[in-house]
């Protein structure tokens, strides 16, 4: 089989169906420099859910709730440990952003979502339970917040990852279970001589793919390194809304990953001064102490967006399996669109991706693979 494109999703899939028996070769002219290299990391399907939004945060649930065991899998193939928080903390500077966060729990708290098992070997599983916190639990649980902010949104369950570590430990995974990468690029999967093809190029899938829904939406990031002389970075994801721009924290062990700014701008990633302007602006804000730290890194990349911001997972044809589409949370998505490609590899279906059915757009036509759709 083959796999087109090498970020986080197509590494994956590569290493898992590798492992479970398929020849694999990987196609990426550069393998792991795209939008999983720039990306932040976050785990928070809960916290950033919303009303109405339920199979999203369905999807997000299930992925979650996979993430402790894929990570295990990968640490014993590669002894890389890539969790950098275990919880999400989301902040309100305002009385409407503390009402929202109302909102979230009281649509998050009552739902039956799958039990999440713990994230560090000998540690107990957690349930899904969102705490609000007034402004004196907010400064109890991160001191180093700034003082305007007037309530929070805690969740125990909603980690972090080091993408980078995560993007490396999956290329040595791919080697060692027998994959083949190609630093190669595909201009059509009809050129492609394997019988089974994933589609997993991002926000550029539909080049391979006429009419697929995916399309790149635009953001920048920023990694501060901590100096002697700095505070220490929150402990925890640190999500907030600063002038109504969505910024987060994510802690590394020299420093912060701070993001991001989002823009439809095409596959436009150059690093604007207006975008940088914002998120350290807004920033300072909600942790005044960064203003010590280190600018190290400004990147930008294409997130794959769709229409309803759910991803792309399943067949396109009897050939061509999609794995994109997944917005700003493809690391969160990770394990079960693994899972979901797995099933559809052995014939079968995984009932918690049928929501992302890439099918749910599209109308018969020609496929680019000699198919009919």
């Amino acid at each position: 089989m083959a796999v087109v494109g090498g970020g986080v999703i197509g590494l994956s899939v590569a290493w898992r169906a590798a492992e479970s028996g398929w020849a694999v070769t990987l196609y990426d002219p550069s393998v792991g420099s795209g939008a999983s290299w720039v990306a932040g990391g976050m785990l928070a399907p809960l916290s950033e859910g919303w009303p109405g939004e339920d199979a999203a945060l369905e999807f997000g649930a299930a992925s979650l709730a996979r993430w402790p065991d894929f990570a295990a899998r990968l640490r014993a193939a590669t002894g890389t440990d890539v969790f950098v928080a275990d919880e999400t903390l989301t902040v309100a500077l305002d009385a409407a952003d503390a009402a929202d966060l109302r909102t979230i729990a009281d649509w998050v708290n009552p739902r039956a979502l799958p039990l999440l098992a713990a994230t560090q070997p000998g540690s107990e599983a957690r349930g899904h339970e969102l705490r609000l916190l007034d402004r004196a639990g907010v400064r109890e649980a991160e001191p180093g917040l700034g003082r305007g902010i007037r309530a929070g949104l805690l969740s125990p369950a909603e980690p972090a990852v080091d993408n980078r570590r995560l993007v490396s430990a999956l290329r040595e995974a791919c080697s060692a279970a027998g994959v083949e990468l190609r630093a190669e690029k595909v201009d059509a999967l009809d050129g492609v001589a394997q019988d089974r093809v994933v589609l997993a190029t991002g926000a550029a899938a539909a080049r391979l793919w006429p009419d697929l829904p995916v399309r790149p939406v635009k953001g920048e990031i920023l990694r501060l390194r901590r100096r002697p002389s700095a505070q220490p970075p929150p402990r925890r994801v640190i999500r907030a809304r600063v002038h109504g721009r969505p910024i987060y924290f994510v802690p590394r062990h020299d420093g912060i990953v701070l993001g991001a700014t989002q823009y439809e701008a095409g596959f436009d990633t150059v690093v604007t001064v207006g975008g940088v302007r914002d998120l350290i602006t807004d920033a300072e804000i909600v942790f005044p102490g960064i203003g010590e730290y280190e600018f190290a890194e400004a990147t930008a990349g294409s997130r794959p967006g769709t229409p309803d911001n759910l991803p792309l997972v399943g067949a396109l044809d009897d050939r061509v399996i999609a794995a994109t589409g997944h917005g700003r949370n493809g690391i969160l998505c990770v394990p079960v669109t693994v899972d979901a490609v797995l099933s559809l590899l052995a014939d079968s279906e995984l009932p918690a991706a049928r929501a992302a059915d890439p099918r749910r757009f599209e109308t018969p036509a020609k496929s680019p693979s000699g198919g009919v759709r």
